[in-house]
């Protein structure tokens, strides 16, 4: 097969989120009344705010609005994620970043699969947040070895998935018709099964030690636990969700509502629970119920310098010493007075937000300049007008943010304790590569579009 022949990572990218959404919204009807709801007020704002539609026509980021969203799912052993890196290869969704959510009472350690390149991003910035659980910190060790056997078991992927993926491997890459087969047959690793791979009893000892371990091991695959559309107003979303006969949880995770948006804002409606059947040990099946399954809503910022997130990271501490945030909602008004109020402390204008370093910018020519001064000097030819800032969007996760969507969603007793014990090197030894460091991605970033906006400005000055 020509190489030209192949079908581009890109595509197949956005092929197999297409198809997913679509599954999803049959599996989870709610789901689409979210997207609905996103659609409707991502459009208000854009009406009311000519500026920022302006800022995203700029920089080429107003259509992936609307095709932005990410998934989540969560494996069970070293293998199944060595497999799903290559599957995700094929997508052209690399790992990036490591994320220790022990620390916050989950026992996973994680990456963000996703694509890296500027034009990756914007043909299709789907990203899908993966999860490895960390049986390690089971203190019961029966129970430990239950699980390694119910794990070791199963097999999340159709043969016709892992042949693709050793084609695409060998070859280079799939034409047509092996795209379209591959998006298929991955699909079946993401789909929900209502029949557990274990009996009740097992199930609900997996339960008692954290229900999230029971949702991995207990059944067939790693069913999609969640879709994430992007909002640019996750407060107006936060109030409209019950308008549209869904509840959301009781605050937004991350930051405070602000003028010049930081990282990442989330919120999410409470997990449903479904009908599933247990294997019973004289072969019938029983009935029973599983909470997993929920909706979230993101809404995205500037990516931080690691200052910028030593900064975020301080303050977010200093509001939950001073109120942490109740499961039930019932402090939920005054958390958010205090997180706005000790927030103030972060600049909230893009100008001094990057004079202090503390998030990371895209330079480029401003087209509507009307003089350029003959400098090679950027702050000169920033100040004259004649090169622009824009924030980069951050396209990564926060382990305090997932870790409360995860415990908001998983059930309010659930916030026990682990050991905080992050161990990335065993989590790349798993996964067969190593994480792309996110800091020094946004920096390249940011040095390249530099270098890149006062090349452009030499080129345009006048030949003497």
């Amino acid at each position: 097969m020509k190489e030209e022949s192949f079908v581009s990572a890109d595509d197949i990218r956005s092929a197999f989120s297409a198809a997913m959404s679509a599954m999803y919204r049959k599996e989870v009807p709610a789901y689409g009344t979210l997207l609905e709801l996103v659609a409707d007020i991502n459009k208000a704002t854009l009406d009311a705010a000519p500026q920022l539609r302006e800022r995203l026509e700029q920089t080429d980021s107003l259509d992936r609005i609307s095709e932005e969203r990410h998934g989540a799912i969560r494996l069970g052993t070293a293998e199944e994620l060595s497999l799903m890196r290559r599957v995700f290869a094929v997508m052209g969704m690399f790992p990036v970043g490591y994320y220790d959510l022990s620390s916050a009472g989950v026992p996973v350690h994680s990456t963000a699969f996703r694509p890296v390149g500027d034009a990756a991003l914007k043909r299709n910035p789907f990203r899908v947040f993966t999860s490895l659980l960390r049986l390690d910190l089971i203190a019961d060790e029966s129970l430990r070895e239950e699980a390694l056997r119910t794990l070791a078991a199963r097999r999340i992927f159709t043969s016709g998935a892992i042949a693709l993926v050793e084609k695409a491997e060998a070859e280079g890459g799939l034409g047509t018709q092996d795209a379209t087969q591959f998006v298929a047959e991955v699909l079946e690793t993401f789909r929900w099964h209502d029949h557990a791979n274990v009996n009740a009893e097992l199930y609900h000892r997996l339960h008692d030690a954290h229900r999230l371990i029971a949702d991995v091991v207990s059944f067939k695959g790693p069913h999609i636990n969640h879709l994430t559309p992007r909002t640019l107003d996750i407060d107006a979303v936060q109030r409209q969700m019950p308008e549209r006969g869904i509840a959301p949880k009781a605050v937004v995770e991350g930051p405070p509502t602000r003028e010049c948006p930081i990282l990442l804002r989330q919120t999410s409606f409470k997990a449903l629970e479904e009908q599933v059947s247990f294997i019973d040990v004289d072969g019938t099946w029983k009935p029973g119920s599983h909470t997993a399954r929920f909706g979230e809503i993101e809404q995205r910022g500037i990516a931080l310098t690691p200052k910028g997130r030593a900064l975020y990271d301080s303050l977010l501490d200093e509001t939950r010493k001073a109120v942490r945030p109740a499961a039930d909602g019932s402090n939920a008004s005054r958390y958010e007075k205090a997180l706005q109020d000790v927030f103030r402390a972060f600049p909230d204008d893009w100008a001094d937000i990057r004079a202090q370093g503390l998030g990371y910018f895209a330079y480029s020519v401003d087209a509507k300049a009307k003089s350029v001064p003959e400098t090679d000097d950027l702050e000169t030819l920033i100040a004259a007008g004649a090169i622009r800032f824009d924030p980069i969007t951050y396209e990564d996760f926060l382990p305090v943010s997932a870790a409360g969507i995860f415990q908001s969603n998983l059930g309010d007793d659930q916030a026990q304790g682990f050991v905080e014990s992050p161990n990335q090197k065993r989590f790349e030894s798993d996964l067969g590569a190593s994480v792309l460091d996110e800091f020094a991605h946004y920096a390249r970033i940011e040095r390249e579009s530099a270098e890149a906006a006062l090349r452009a400005v030499k080129a345009s000055e006048p030949a003497e």
